[in-house]
């Protein structure tokens, strides 16, 4: 999960996709080039910081494009928070932070320098701003940036204890660590979500196993943007000669931060008007939009108690479809509890094809490499010989190079801003396009369809067994 923003919930974004970023390597340079920062954006950033980010910060001609569409608030903050990722710039924002005169700015360089006080043992200069600055928001804002670093080194201190517990192979100890994680977890993000809520059911059936299916599944689409209507009425229009089975979200279902309730009138816009005219299940995962709202997940996993369309009875759960085991696995939330259920599900599972969905990629040629679930998910897929996962999280549509027998598939043009590719040696296909993504499934074959949003067929593979 990511850490919210008090003042700026767009810096969720940094995260997701930069704005602005660090110059790219030589190979990944060569398309697109970076190029120094335009006059017009470095004319929105504050004077004191103005010549720094001109000398360090360079992007490609297309993202400033879009950073040029930012509020000048966004923009800047943005702007500051990748300084901040910099150890070399520590320094000349720590200065900027003690005598910035702007409120709003203040709290931007405490969270811009998160990196900062993560690594540095002294944290007398957040500790005073939290004690003692002119402005109450700004001292809320160092209170919450400490309870951010003591939370994560906790954590640390509770990692190792779980190494010793699960070396000792004591359970018992292992719960008890895994449930005192969950609960700082969703203090450092001020999520209220109980613990019952993420309980998945038992395995359940939606389509009989003797029938083929065809399943329709999507992400990153939750903003009420016109892409996004125009990509659910392709879904609508496939689905009257295609008719689907039912479908799945990949995650980042309603932006910036997720749903407030269940009770969100975005549910009526943003979800029923585009989807339910299609009568069809949706069986849903939350990304890292949706986790970023103190209330969202528990929202969206409640709604399912008043939609015919949406369902989502806890953050990850497993179904049977046909010849196909679908397991909905909660990336941005991801513990070991969720892996170890994951592993027992895939060792029960006799299903001729098995499909693990979710948000985060594994590989991407937006990301490259997903260093964490490289380490902690893959090798659980490729134990069980697991055949797809199916991601979004980046603004596209991908296939990658399959490791052993997983094929990985990134589907995440339902509607928000499209992202840039760069050069990467596992794409097998890539486009930087709206549009869905569509599983056809028999006893024999597993295809899996993108498609456009003027239904066209963009790419097709097919796996059989």
């Amino acid at each position: 999960m990511l850490q919210s923003s008090l003042r700026h919930p767009v810096l969720l974004l940094i995260f997701a996709a930069p704005l602005i970023s660090l110059e790219l390597t030589a190979e990944a340079q060569s398309k697109p080039p970076s190029v120094p920062l335009s006059e017009s954006i470095l004319a929105r950033i504050p004077t004191a910081y103005r010549a720094e980010v001109s000398a360090k910060i360079r992007q490609t001609e297309e993202i400033q494009q879009q950073a040029e569409k930012m509020p000048g608030d966004e923009l800047v903050a943005t702007v500051l928070h990748v300084l901040g990722d910099m150890p070399s710039e520590s320094t000349f924002l720590l200065d900027q932070l003690e005598r910035e005169p702007s409120t709003a700015l203040r709290i931007d360089l405490i969270q811009a320098l998160e990196k900062h006080w993560q690594s540095n043992q002294d944290l007398s200069v957040l500790e005073s701003h939290a004690a003692s600055d002119a402005d109450v928001t700004v001292s809320i804002a160092a209170a919450e940036m400490l309870k951010t670093i003591r939370i994560d080194s906790l954590n640390r201190l509770l990692n190792t204890r779980m190494g010793a517990a699960m070396a000792a192979r004591d359970a018992r100890s292992t719960g008890l660590v895994l449930d005192e994680q969950k609960l700082l977890q969703q203090t450092r993000y001020g999520i209220a979500f109980p613990s019952f809520m993420r309980v998945p059911p038992p395995l359940f059936s939606v389509v009989p196993a003797a029938k083929p299916i065809r399943v329709l599944a999507f992400g990153d689409f939750g903003t009420g943007s016109a892409a996004q209507k125009q990509t659910a009425a392709a879904m609508v229009a496939y689905h009257k000669t295609h008719p689907f089975d039912f479908g799945l979200t990949l995650g980042d279902n309603f932006y910036v931060r997720g749903m407030s309730s269940p009770d969100d009138p975005r549910w009526q816009t943003q979800w029923e008007q585009l989807y339910s005219p299609m009568h069809i299940p949706f069986y849903a995962v939350l990304g890292n939009h949706d986790w970023s709202g103190p209330d969202s997940p528990a929202a969206e996993v409640l709604y399912s108690a008043k939609s015919q369309s949406w369902h989502m009875p806890s953050p990850y759960y497993t179904f049977t479809a046909g010849s196909v085991q679908f397991f909905a696995f909660d990336t941005p939330g991801i513990d070991e509890a969720e892996l170890k259920w994951l592993d027992e599900e895939l060792t029960k599972s006799t299903a001729q094809w098995k499909v693990v969905y979710g948000h985060y990629h594994i590989y991407s040629a937006t990301r490259g490499d997903n260093k964490e679930l490289i380490a902690r998910l893959l090798p659980v897929l490729k134990k069980h010989n697991v055949d797809v996962y199916l991601n979004g999280h980046d603004h596209n549509l991908q296939e990658l190079r399959p490791e052993g027998s997983v094929h990985f598939f990134v589907s995440g043009g339902g509607g928000a801003g499209l992202y840039e590719m760069n050069p990467y040696d596992r794409s097998v296909f890539r486009q930087k396009v709206n549009g869905f993504t569509v599983l056809e499934a028999d006893n024999n074959t597993l295809a899996i369809l993108f498609v456009g949003t003027d239904g066209s067929e963009l790419y097709r593979r097919t796996l059989t067994k």
